[in-house]
């Protein structure tokens, strides 16, 4: 069996981002038109009024102050509240292959590879732009790899499952140098109308490089030791778009068809279910938590990361041991984790441990632990 490394990440950064003092004007702006247009409902009790949202409310719940956006005109227009995007001729690049060719090229050129240096492209992400052909397939073609892509989605585990499956290609000799790509456009499918959700995610997309250890030549590798998976079926958090919609005669805008959870319950079970796995993971390889220099986790609440470390290491333990990013993308789905590994490793020395770790819908879990080389 090969050994394997991760031998580059990358990353896009959209141009666009919205405070959440921009965000919250917005929401309290459409409540407004909407409180009034539906005054009559509201004042006979046949009608609840909507409440206005404010930075306090998301800081406090969630740890968030800002988040990255492909277009933000059409989130912070009241008489909309989503993203404006141009469609795309058939012959054209895909807004979605094209994020991830810009993270795909960062990682590739950390990593020192060309397109033809990869054999296998992993897009993995909560959504997908479309049924067919697969994104995967064409990034492979715009960036000139070979070998073979497909699409997977676990929700925001879509990163470190497709990580496991990369690794198995490169330990088993199907693939030399695999791209796992993590495009995640989640304004398109958040509620920006929900006060309980509208401040959760942002756009972006990672990109991680996994190879054989001995074709790679980067400075930074990352010797995996081990990945572990698992899922639990769970209803708390739930998306019902999809191409069946259509014969059901549904409604396409139905707020069924957007991004919606049980916050409090998905809190309560995911933190146990979490710490558990990761504890389990690494005592499969004789480590101890304490051992760990750094937790890279999957990026939703300020409070549930802080909550999953405790139980881990037995007392609080700031951002050097588990790094937040969320403050500045907030939560992108399986990109989380990713962005907190590209950004917060330089600094670990050779022989030091680390653990990337999400978790979310499924529910899914899944975990990487990594030793700098």
């Amino acid at each position: 069996m090969n050994q394997v490394v991760i031998s580059g990440t990358g990353i896009y950064v959209p141009p666009h981002t919205i405070s959440n003092e921009e965000l919250v004007a917005a929401f309290n702006a459409y409540v407004d038109l909407q409180n009034a247009e539906h005054a009559e409902a509201i004042a006979a009790g046949s009608q609840a009024a909507l409440t206005h949202s404010s930075v306090e409310f998301i800081e406090k719940a969630s740890g968030i102050k800002q988040r990255y956006v492909i277009e933000k005109g059409g989130v912070l227009d009241p008489a909309r509240m989503y993203p404006r995007f141009q469609e795309r001729a058939d012959d054209e690049l895909s807004l979605m292959a094209e994020i991830a060719v810009v993270a795909a090229k960062d990682a590739m050129a950390q990593a020192g590879k060309t397109g033809a240096d990869i054999d296998a492209v992993l897009c993995s992400s909560a959504n997908m732009q479309r049924a067919y052909p697969a994104m995967a397939i064409e990034i492979q073609q715009a960036i000139g790899a070979g070998g073979y892509g497909f699409d997977m989605n676990v929700a925001c585990s879509s990163a470190t499952f497709a990580i496991e499956q990369a690794v198995n290609a490169v330990k088993s000799g199907t693939a030399n140098c695999v791209l796992v790509l993590n495009p995640e456009i989640t304004s398109a499918h958040l509620e920006w109308k929900d006060r309980d959700c509208h401040f959760i995610f942002g756009d972006v997309c990672t990109a991680v490089i996994v190879e054989r250890a001995d074709t790679a030549t980067s400075q930074d590798q990352w010797e995996i030791l081990g990945t572990k998976l698992v899922t639990q079926f769970s209803n708390n958090i739930r998306n019902n778009f999809g191409f069946m919609n259509r014969m059901e005669d549904s409604d396409p805008n139905g707020r069924d068809k957007t991004f919606r959870q049980e916050g409090r319950k998905v809190f309560k079970e995911v933190v146990p279910m979490a710490a558990a796995h990761i504890e389990a993971h690494l005592a499969s390889q004789q480590i101890e938590p304490t051992a760990v220099r750094r937790y890279w986790l999957h990026q939703a609440n300020l409070g549930m990361n802080q909550l999953v470390i405790k139980k881990l290491v037995g007392g609080e333990a700031g951002s050097d041991v588990a790094p937040l990013i969320l403050d500045e993308f907030a939560n992108t789905a399986s990109a989380g984790s990713i962005i907190a590994f590209h950004r917060h490793r330089a600094d670990l020395k050779s022989g030091e441990l680390g653990v990337i770790c999400s978790f979310g819908a499924g529910y899914s879990i899944g975990s990487v632990i990594a030793r700098k080389r």
